[in-house]
Order: C-alpha cells, then structure tokens, then sequence
C-alpha cells in the first residue's frame, strides 16, 4: 500500500477512536459527510484543503496520517576527544537517551572529583574501571555495572594495567558535563 493510500484508513480509524461517526467529524470540520466518507474510502484523493480542517478537529497533525518515513536506523556522529577520553555517541542527537562508548584511559594523577544533576549508568565492557564515588574507591571489572546519582562527587578512570572501555547512559545534564567539560 502506498503512502497516499493509507490516509483513508487512518483518518477513520483516528475518527473511530474518538466514538465519531462520519456526520460527526463531516459537521465539525464542514465538509460533508459523503466527501468524507469517500476520502476515508480512497475513492477520493486526499489535499490539504480537505485534511487541514479533518486533522484540526481530530486533533491530530496531517503527518499522523502519514506512514513514517523510512529512516536510518544507524548511528553517524563523530567521536569526542576530551581529557584523554574517547566518546562515541551511540544515540542520535535528536534522541532522549544519552548513551555512549567512552575509553578511559589510564591516569597518573586522579582528576578532580565532579557533581552534577542527574543519574548515571555505567557498564564495563573491557578493562577495568575505577569509580571514586563520595568515600568509595571501587574497581569494576568486564561485565559490572554500576548506577549513582551524579550530584555524589565522583570520578572515573581506568584501572590499568590498559585503557577501559565502558558504556555510558546518563541524563542531559551528564551528557554536558562529559562532552562539554564543566567550563560551559
């Protein structure tokens, strides 16, 4: 079925939905009822002009009737370098989910211990991370995770002897703080 074909379908069904009858929404949106029982049918061709004040009342947008648009499902956003550390945004941009791959690499010095709002959650893929949180000093191996609210000031390095690699889902919050740094 192609794209214009399910317009049909899918204003009855969000006209159904509602308890509407055909006279009911044709009343509402002042056109008539055999206008729109034809247009619900396919035995009319959908336009703006009829679907503007049909998608008004239901109060729905014109797209809903729409299928969505094939979209690629991949990931293409370029690494972050920051403080020795590689991010890779796992997410698109336009998502609610703040997930990355990020490689800790091994530290002479501990940095310095941050707070922000938010949570966040931690899985360790390979290596082993070192988690300073409050008073805790914790190692986490291949395979632990780990969830902490971030405004416990904490840090994070590899343990050694390599570089660890972690996945990483945190709110918006940590999200700026990770790839921005604290300076904006």
């Amino acid at each position: 079925m192609d794209d214009l074909a399910q317009v049909g379908p899918r204003l009855r069904a969000a006209r159904q939905a509602r308890g509407w009858t055909l006279d009911d929404l044709a009343v509402r949106a002042s056109v008539s009822a055999s206008t729109l029982s034809r247009l619900e049918s396919g035995k009319r061709q959908a336009t703006l002009e009829l679907l503007v004040p049909l998608t008004r009342q239901l109060g729905i947008r014109v797209d809903d009737l729409l299928p969505p648009a094939d979209r690629d499902p991949r990931v293409r956003r370029p690494e972050i370098r920051r403080d020795g550390l590689v991010m890779v945004p796992l997410a698109p941009e336009s998502s609610t989910m703040r997930a990355y791959g990020i490689t800790y690499p091994v530290m002479t010095e501990v940095p310095a211990l941050r707070v922000h709002d938010g949570h966040e959650w931690l899985y360790v893929l390979s290596g082993r991370l070192r988690l300073l949180l409050g008073e805790q000093d914790l190692v986490l191996e291949a395979g632990e995770a780990a969830e902490f609210d971030t405004r416990v000031p904490h840090a994070l390095m590899a343990a050694g002897p390599g570089t660890a690699r972690v996945l990483s889902i945190f709110n918006e919050e940590g999200e700026r703080i990770h790839t921005w740094g604290s300076e904006r």
